[in-house]
Formats: C-alpha cells, structure tokens, sequence
C-alpha cells in the first residue's frame, strides 16, 4: 500500500483497543481513518492476554461500556464473517469469609442498580456448577450469567475487518517516529515511510502508549508489569462451557480452554518490567517462564482445583500488560495537545472493555467531548506528579497487588507518600491527623483522639474513625472548626476579554462587580456537568477560579480549551501560591474579628463576596463561602504564611474550643446541608435542573453559554430523574453510593453519595429517582420509599429540602 499523505484520524496501535476504535470510527461516524501498527494487529499485549470478560465496575457508566463489550461481541461474527470466541459462560466469584460476601451482597445490590442480573450462590450451588472445586471453605459466591470468555486475537481480527469493510485503512510494519506539531496541535504524524497529514491523532500503542506520547509531551502513565497465567492439558470432568471463575480470596481466575483450564493470578508482590522505554521490537515476544514466583498462584489454585496436581502444564504464558497507577484505563484528550486521544494502560481489562472503549473513544474524537461520564478513566484525572516514573511504578504495583484484595470503603494507597504536603503537614501530625492522599497531596482525614491509634482500621461496617468524626462534625456546628484545604486546585483568568470568556463558559452568572463570587457549573453540550467550582471576581479583568483538588488537570483544561479564539484571556495555575484555611461555624466570625482590623460583620462582609484582608501581617484573600452548612469563610494565604496565619487563628479560637477538623467531616456536613458532589451526585450525566441546581444557569439572562440550548430543552420538559435525599432509621445502616431505590416497590434508581449525619443521628444518602413519564415534586412526596442496602430492605424517607438549616437551627430527619 502507497502511504496516505493525508488522513482525518491517524490511529496509532494495532491491538484490540486500536482496531474497535477504528471499526466504531468508521462504521458509526464515516469518518477517514488510517490506522498505523508497527507489527503485525495483536502483536503487542492482545494475543497472550487471558480474554476473561467482565463487566460490573463501580461506576455506571464504565459498567455500561463494558455491557457494549459483550454486546457488540455477541454480534460480531455474523457482520464480518470471523469468529470471535465469544462463549457467555457466566462468571463465579468465589467468597471465603464474611467481608468477602458483604462485599458482593453490595455488588448485588450495585448490579441491581446498573439493571444486572446477579445471584448469590450456596456453596453447594456453586458445587453442582463446577463439580471440580473444593468447596469446604466457601461462604458463598456471587454469579453473573452474563459475562464470559472470548479470543483476543480474534476478536482483534474480526473488528479490523470489519473496520476495513467500512473503509478504513490498516498499515501493518510502520513505525511512528514523531510529530509535526503547531503549538499544542498535531499536524503530520511521522513514520519511517514518509509523513502523514492528519486532524486528530488516537494513541493505542499499549505498553508503548507512555513513549508514543512522549514524542508529542504527552504524558501517559502506565507501567508494564509482568502477568502470568499457564494453559494445562485437558482435564477430565471438566465441562466445556464451565463459567469462568474468580477466587479472589486467593487471589487466582481460572476458565475453560480446549478441555484445559487457563489459570492465573494477581500476586501481593508483582514484578515490574522497566520504567524506562519498552523496546520497539518487542512484540509476539514473552519472558522466560518464571515458575518460583508463580508457586504462589499454583499452590493456591490446586487447594481449589484438586485435579491440577496431576493436570499436565501445555504452556506458560509470562507476558508484559500495562497497568495504571489507580487500575482504571485511560481514555480521552491528552491535557497537553488538543488534538492527540489516548486509550491505553487497561489493567489487564482490554478485552473485557475493548468494544465499549473503542465505541466512546470513537465518540470522544469526533465530538471532542466525552459523549458519557467517564470521569473514573479520564487521562486529565492525573497531574504532574504522574511524570514521576518510580512514583508511577511503586502506586501501579500497589494498584495490581489490590486487584483481588477486598475493596473496604474509603482505603487508601500507601505507597509514594508524602509525595505533596501543605505547610501545615507537620502542625497537623502533632494534632494526630490521619491523613488521607488526593492527586499527591497529604490531606488530614480525621483527628484521633489521645489514647486511640492514629490510623485508619478498615472494615465492612463503621469504622475506628466514627465516633471522631462526629466529634469534629458537633464542633462545626456548635462552636469552630478550621480545615486544611490548601490541596484546592487554583487559578487565576486574567486579560481584557476575560469576563466575555468567562461568561461564555459558566452556566451561572459570573459578570457581577469585583468583590463577589459566584458558585457556577460549566456544562457540556448535551447539558451535563463538567465542572463545579466558585469564581471570585477580583478586578474587572481579573477572576480567581477554586475548584477541587482531583480536578485539577480536568477543569483547567475544559477551561482554556473553551476561551474564545482570539480573546485577551490568560489562565494560569496557581495553587501552589496559596494555601487555604477554611474557617467554619458559629463562632468563626469571633475567631476572624480577633485576628484582623478587618470589618467582618455581616453588613460588611456579606455571604457571597470577596476580600483581601490582613492576618498576621499577610495579605489573604477571604471567600465567604461555605460546604458545610455553617457561617464560614475561606482564607487563601500566600503559602508561605499559612503556619502563621493558622497558628494565629488557633490562638484566638482557643477560647471557643477550635480545633482542626479533616475531610471525612467536611463529608457529613455536606451531606446534612444538601451541597452535591461533582463526581457522584452530578456528573457529565446529570443536568443542574436535575440536580436541584437550576437556579444556577442563567436562563433568565439573554446571552449564550456553553449548554445553553440542551439546557433549555431539558428544563421545558418534564424532568425523567431528579436529585433526592433519604435517610434510614437504623443508625448501623453503612451508605456508600450504589445502593438501590424502590419507589413503591418498584427500581426508582440508585444512590450517587452516602454517609452519616451526626446532627441528624442518621444514614444519609443522595440519589437521583428516576420516572420516564416525569418526576414532579407530587410524584416525590407521594411514594413510599426503600432502599436495598447489602442485598437487604430497609424503609427509607425522602427528602427534597436540606435536612439542616443553620438559619432556623431546625433538623429536617
């Protein structure tokens, strides 16, 4: 084939996430596509990866991509005449101990929620579906009917030809050698047969996704870790459409292949490759078997298959698979270049997840904007810290350590810490912080008290921290409490035009006088949250932009991407120049008057405004802005004056009893005021309207923003779902999100957010009810509600105002 001189997309990658982005591209969209493989399709890590498929995550929409998965496998052959392997042979998850089943009698629950059939299995029922397995010390398992099994390099195969049948075009031994670049774009992908030039550029190059990035100062944090698995020779008794199996108590999956049994593991203590570049010509190539790290997984795999011991071993597969620093894959556009998109680092999860990921990366190129909330696998989750390749190695290492440990609620990473702390690290530890980790940097979770070990003791029900929570949550709303938010994300929009772009990419109205701050969405174009963040105008030219700390990377980019062209607007980041101080509760306005010459007074300093004022000789910037529910204000101090400005605050709120109070109490207070969390409670799925955000999108006002005609539709019609409260009488009930809503019985939808009000005394939890003839404020009140939490029903109450108001002291439960 003559080399192209010019394409709309170039794909880099030839393995099965390349080939179904380029047939979705091609089939779905027309769109002129070429992809470019340095080998042969497959020859990187799809032809030796295991090819179990999966589908339930923790997310929706990750769950709803892997469902396209196996429905577009199911599919396949018949449209392009090859075979994919696809054999639905449902899935069993094996269960040992108890917070092993409690943790899937809430997957069953989460299944329900994302419409999946899940069943949990009697050890005796799970013996009559796989008369192989030892069963003695089974509590239970879980099974999915609908998962499966299928080839990698087929299923490669087929979607390549079927990409071809739709006119893309597939080039086989090219290797890319750089790019063409304009400022932050692509213009010609360079190969070592000529130059080609293109619009976008799709990165799946695998384990060489990292390197291919770089060529374009791309970073792409993934780390290629060796996994192994063995094929044995066939074994007798052994059915042929056995449902694939999980045992991650000991930490092995198995599934039926050739009468044999594939068999593998995610060991305590994986081997990484290199941190460096992975050579170029290493494909359809494996590493040397290596049986004594292995042993693990085989003594641990014949306790549960007896017939193994004597089953003869056909091959061992020892291959690299790239791995994440948080084991979710990364997909969309690369922060650093307009136009380069990236699918790649799949965690062992590319088969599984090959037909959806393709499908909305697909989507994702053409439209530019992710078409669902895809937040969990989003490359602009990640920071400059993840540039740091031995602290990407040692968190992805941990990460893969995790895959088959049990997922206890709120557990944190430990390695590559202290990777980023605020001035205040070494203050707080003397107060016994136990500190949690977000985007790098040390954040105090909670407070322990003398006497209780500073550290977090997980479980499956409440946890050690409880009973401190709630201690620092009375102290916020009773006295004062000071919080350490200098992780906040930061910037500042400067020039001329900055208002008109920010007006332009703000849902609510942002074009108020300096000395006011605004709280805003930034909407995509079908109407869905982005953002959520506060905009403080300082200057007529001049905005200071706070967000929270994981969407650092994110929001910056959604907002220099959308600035007008040719506008006089400059956004820089700017959080590591302050720290932040959040003082809150009824005496806080007492604490801040003893520390600055500044007029506080609420006629002064109003709800809503900005100021710069003075605290032990600095210069702040004070936001009266709250996330608790209480009288408050943010302080931004430049960095280096935090410990002052917080020792001076201590010292004046000694006589109201201040203390530092840490996020998981910034979590029940939110939850008992009713402020939503971007992520969880509003998301690109979710419109303000239905959110209970409306009165923040400025219908009213006659100029165009982002969103504003999807808004205008969705908030004429009947609303299909709308964001509720629920509480729960039994105070023992643990909420994590997910658990299911019945509206008289009946699937209503599903918690986004829980947790506990210790005002109130109760559970509480935030999910959108959802009707497709419409949700009124009648069709709330008027239902009956429950919620299955672990599989169990519990009669639940809901609520459409705030469960707390400060103003009249009045609880709402």
């Amino acid at each position: 084939m003559t080399l192209p001189s010019h394409a709309q997309i170039v794909i880099i990658g030839g393995g099965i996430i390349g080939c179904s982005t380029a047939y979705h591209l091609a089939k779905d969209h027309k769109a002129d596509v070429i992809l470019l493989e340095m080998g042969q399709l497959t020859s990187g890590s799809t032809w030796h990866a295991a090819g179990l498929v999966g589908q339930l995550r923790s997310s929706a929409s990750i769950t709803r991509v892997l469902k396209y998965s196996v429905d577009l496998y199911k599919r396949l052959a018949a449209e392009t005449g090859l075979e994919t392997g696809w054999k639905m042979t449902g899935c069993l998850r094996l269960a040992t101990n108890q917070d092993r089943w409690t943790e899937y009698k809430r997957l069953k629950t989460t299944a329900g929620s994302f419409g999946m059939d899940m069943e949990l299995l009697s050890p005796k029922e799970v013996k009559a579906m796989w008369p192989l397995l030892n069963v003695d010390d089974l509590v239970g398992a879980s099974w999915l009917p609908t998962d499966g099994q299928a080839s990698p390099s087929d299923i490669t195969q087929s979607l390549a030809k079927g990409a071809r049948m739709n006119g893309a075009r597939i080039i086989e031994n090219i290797r890319v050698t750089g790019f063409e670049m304009d400022g932050d774009r692509i213009m010609k992908v360079k190969t070592d047969q000529g130059d080609i030039a293109c619009e976008k550029v799709i990165n799946c190059a695998g384990q060489w996704a990292r390197q291919v990035g770089d060529m374009a100062g791309i970073n792409v944090p993934l780390q290629p870790v060796k996994h192994q698995y063995i094929i044995t020779e066939k074994i007798e008794g052994l059915a042929a459409d056995a449902p694939t199996l999980r045992d991650p108590d000991r930490r092995t999956y198995f599934k039926e292949e050739v009468g044999g049994l594939v068999m593998g593991g995610y060991e305590p203590n994986p081997q990484s490759w290199m941190t460096g570049d992975v050579p170029n010509d290493w494909q359809f190539r494996l590493f040397d078997d290596d049986f004594d790290h292995f042993e693990q997984h085989m003594l641990q795999a014949i306790e549960r298959i007896p017939a193994l011991e004597t089953a003869g071993v056909k091959q061992m597969i020892n291959g690299p698979e790239s791995f994440t620093p948080d084991g979710n894959f990364i997909l969309g556009v690369a922060p650093e270049c307009s136009n380069m998109f990236v699918g790649a680092g799949f965690n062992a999860f590319g088969i599984a997840s090959g037909g959806g990921a393709g499908w909305v990366l697909a989507q994702w190129a053409i439209d530019g904007e992710a078409p669902l909330d895809l937040w969990a696998v989003d490359i602009r989750r990640f920071s400059n810290l993840h540039r740091n390749r031995v602290w990407v190695r040692d968190r992805t290492l941990e990460a893969y350590g995790k895959h088959y440990t049990i997922g206890f609620p709120h557990e944190e990473y430990v390695s590559g810490r202290p990777a980023i702390v605020s001035p205040l690290y070494e203050r707080l530890k003397k107060y016994r912080a136990v500190f949690g980790s977000k985007l790098g940097w040390e954040r105090p979770n909670w407070f322990a008290p003398e006497g209780a070990p500073s550290e977090d003791v997980y479980s499956m029900g409440r946890q050690n921290w409880f009973d401190a929570v709630g201690e620092e949550h009375r102290l916020v709303r009773e006295k004062v409490g000071i919080f350490d938010q200098s992780s906040f994300a930061k910037f500042e929009l400067s020039g001329k035009d900055a208002a008109k772009a920010l007006d332009y990419i703000c849902a609510n109205d942002v074009s108020r006088p300096a000395g006011r701050l605004t709280y805003t969405q930034l909407l995509n174009t079908r109407g869905g949250i982005e953002c959520d963040l506060t905009v403080a105008r300082l200057a007529e030219d001049k905005f200071y932009i706070v967000t929270g700390t994981g969407f650092r990377t994110h929001d910056f980019a959604w907002i220099r991407d959308h600035i007008g062209q040719g506008l006089d607007a400059e956004l820089t980041d700017i959080t590591e120049n302050y720290g932040t101080l959040s003082l809150m509760g009824p005496m806080a306005r007492k604490v801040l008057a003893k520390v600055t010459s500044a007029d506080v007074s609420n006629s002064a300093f109003p709800f809503g405004h900005v100021r710069e004022i003075e605290i032990a000789g600095t210069i702040i910037r004070a936001l009266r802005i709250t996330y608790v529910g209480e009288l408050g204000w943010e302080l931004h101090v430049p960095l280096a004056a935090t410990g002052a400005v917080f020792d001076a605050l201590m010292s004046a709120g000694e006589e109201f009893g201040i203390r530092p109070v840490g996020y998981r109490a910034i979590e029940s207070l939110r939850l008992e005021k009713g402020y939503r969390a971007w992520g969880s409670d509003i998301t690109p799925n979710d419109s303000p309207f239905e959110a209970g955000l409306g009165w923040a999108v400025k219908l009213r006002k006659n100029t165009d923003f982002i969103g504003r005609a999807p808004s205008e539709i969705i908030n004429a019609k009947p609303l299909k779902k709308c964001l509720a409260a629920f509480t729960v009488a039994d105070s023992n009930v643990v909420l994590l999100g997910r658990e299911t809503i019945l509206r008289n019985g009946v699937f209503a939808g599903y918690l986004t957010s829980g947790g506990f009000g210790y005002t109130i005394g109760k559970p509480v939890g935030y999910g959108y009810v959802r009707n497709d003839e419409g949700v009124t404020g009648d069709f709330l009140r008027e239902g009956k509600y429950e919620l299955i939490i672990a599989n169990e029903r519990f009669a639940a109450e809901l609520h459409i105002e705030p469960l707390y108001d400060p103003q009249n002291v009045k609880v709402k439960a």
